[in-house]
């Protein structure tokens, strides 16, 4: 039977004393503190569009945004549009986010920004296309390939929207493979610390890892990625019909999706409200970590061999990388690394850069263009590039098991 938790009265009148006097918390990241890497006037706050709505805005019109309905959240090569994309975990998230600071009176156009944009740098085939990207990157460079690193390019380099450091840090930081009981956040006060920290991030990915955010809000976000895919990736498993919703452990928070999104944020809000931390107490926060180890044992450590990545997707960005290398160094106009990707950049930002787009490092172009694609475009792109080679893609179909189903009767 599923059970679900409440605020405790106490906590519930104060939230109520607090929204009917006005006397809030005063804890979220006020919006005249905004830090930009250029003082543009249309950026400034405003009494009708305040620091960060500016961040919004420019995720939510950023080309590659369009780009998450078809990226493999977990799920590759189904034919299934019940599975989750990027475009609803990202909204998740921002739901799940919104509502915890809220509750805390956090700076909610922040941690929407940091939501919407924090996997806008993802690549198609969602972390086992990520692992083959940086394999090649590390191989051509000797430096890493992370998508919450490259979701900052995305947004500060590629197309240099003069996005807020704040924003910026919680993409950075967002790292949802590592849970933690108490969040606190670290002081972050310029560009050129920011700066410092996403070179290193390219060189050693344990420091990467180590990274927290600055913010109270980049922290909720942190948290909130967690509790946004643990249970719904249970029930795309369970679409696949790669496990039963009854295998996993019914532990504090729960084993269902809709009870681990309420006891995780109850208990959120419960240890986190006028806290300078956000923190979960001990028993949910033992929950979460058995929970995601659960998901690891029964999902991600079998999804990526179920839908057989490794044996066509891996050899296909292989030869994608190498030709769309080669093309760029010999300055092949007609290659799709110049006509769908330079050009398309080129043509959708229009203020003037320091330096030229197709003057960076040709690694760096490729992999920008590979993490751009959306599964199906990666697939496209490998028949075009490839049109004899023997790699064959096969999609899981609608109606797969129910047509061997029906052979098997017939016979």
């Amino acid at each position: 039977m599923p059970k679900f938790e409440v605020l405790s009265q106490e906590l519930t009148e104060k939230i109520e004393y607090a929204q009917r006097t006005g006397n809030h918390p005063q804890v979220a990241f006020p919006n005249d503190r905004v830090i930009r890497r250029q003082n543009i006037a249309k950026d400034q706050n405003s009494v009708w569009r305040p620091s960060f709505v500016h961040d919004i805005d420019k995720v939510m019109h950023c080309p590659y945004y369009n780009r998450y309905t078809d990226k493999t959240q977990v799920f590759s090569l189904y034919k299934n549009d019940d599975l989750t994309r990027r475009s609803l975990h990202v909204q998740l998230v921002s739901r799940i986010a919104r509502t915890i600071g809220a509750a805390l009176h956090l700076n909610l156009d922040l941690i929407e920004a940091i939501s919407l944009s924090h996997d806008i740098g993802h690549t198609p085939f969602a972390h086992t296309g990520e692992v083959f990207l940086d394999e090649l990157y590390y191989a051509q460079t000797g430096l890493h390939f992370s998508h919450n690193i490259h979701s900052v390019r995305v947004l500060d380099r590629i197309f240099p929207y003069n996005i807020s450091l704040q924003t910026l840090d919680g993409i950075a930081t967002h790292n949802g493979e590592l849970e933690c009981e108490e969040y606190y956040p670290r002081p972050l006060h310029s560009f050129e610390e920011f700066d410092r920290d996403i070179r290193r991030c390219y060189e050693d990915k344990a420091y990467m890892m180590s990274l927290m955010p600055s913010t109270l809000e980049a922290n909720v976000v942190r948290l909130s990625d967690i509790i946004a895919y643990l249970g719904k990736d249970r029930q795309d498993a369970a679409l696949t019909k790669l496990t039963p919703v009854t295998m996993y452990s019914n532990t504090d928070i729960g084993s269902i999706n809709s009870e681990i999104i309420n006891n995780l944020v109850v208990n959120v809000i419960e240890n986190s409200y006028e806290k300078p931390y956000i923190k979960l107490d001990a028993a949910h926060f033992e929950a979460l970590r058995k929970s995601k180890m659960d998901n690891y044992s029964y999902i991600y450590n079998r999804a990526a061999a179920v839908s057989k990545l490794s044996a066509s997707i891996k050899p296909m960005m292989e030869n994608i990388y190498g030709q769309l290398l080669e093309d760029l160094k010999k300055g092949n106009k007609y290659s799709p690394v110049f006509t769908h990707h330079i050009d398309y950049v080129n043509s959708n930002f229009h203020r003037k850069r320091e330096t030229p787009y197709e003057a960076e490092e040709p690694n760096d172009i490729v992999v920008d263009y590979i993490a751009s694609m959306t599964d199906n475009y990666f697939i496209d792109l490998h028949a075009y590039l490839f049109p004899n080679s023997p790699i064959r893609v096969e999609y899981k179909g609608y109606f797969d098991e129910e047509t061997m189903e029906n052979t098997a009767k017939k016979g």
